[in-house]
Parts: structure tokens; sequence; C-alpha cells
């Protein structure tokens, strides 16, 4: 069975130099593993590319279900993985949960994977 990585707190965006800088330190190269282990999911993937590309940036959780065909149940706990790792923010107004996309926390994590990448 594989070891279970340690819980930290990853919800504030990733800071530390770049992948190619210099050799990562283990704290930093478990920072970087526990976000991209919240991305390590073709849905959640999805999810997140629905959430930025959404009029308006912000989504329901209804509409992202039908967006993934996938049960709203189903689709909170894909949610939270994301919130959990600082990924996504969420506003409850009445019955419905919105999400956004935690822009500066994707933004953060690409230049830590590629300074260079989509400049």
């Amino acid at each position: 069975m594989p070891k279970a990585l340690p819980v930290i707190d990853v919800s504030a965006p990733i800071c530390c130099a770049p992948v190619s800088a210099a050799p990562m330190s283990d704290d930093a190269a478990l920072e970087l593993a526990l976000r991209l282990k919240a991305l390590a999911d073709p849905v959640r993937i999805k999810l997140v590319s629905i959430l930025l590309t959404a009029d308006g940036g912000e989504v329901c959780t209804c509409d992202l279900a039908a967006g993934v065909d996938l049960a709203e149940s189903t689709v909170s706990h894909h949610l939270g993985q994301l919130r959990k790792a600082g990924m996504v923010e969420s506003e409850r107004r009445g019955m419905n949960v919105f999400y956004r996309a935690r822009t500066e926390s994707l933004d953060a994590l690409r230049i830590v994977l590629d300074p260079n990448c989509c400049r």
C-alpha cells in the first residue's frame, strides 16, 4: 500500500522557486505534490476548465454536475478536494453553491512548473 502524504495546509497559493531553478527542498516538493495530486483526476481538470471559461467566472454546482455528467454529490466531493488545495472557492446563495477558480493559485502553480510558460 502506498505511503500516505502528510496533511498540510495547501489552501494558499504555492510559493517556491520554479522546479527548474534548483533542486527542490523536501518541503517544497511536498507542497507541489499535494497540489498536483488534487488536480490528478480527469473530472477535476474538467471542472477547473469549466470554471476558468465560464461567463461571469462562476458556476453553480448543479450546472457543473451537468457539465461532467455526474451526480451533484460526486461533483461536490471533487470540488471539495480542489477547495482544500486552494484552487477554487465557493459561495452559498440560498440552496445553491457557486464555485469560481482561484486564478492566483493556478497561476502560481503554473509558474512553479514552468516560469517561461505562456508569456
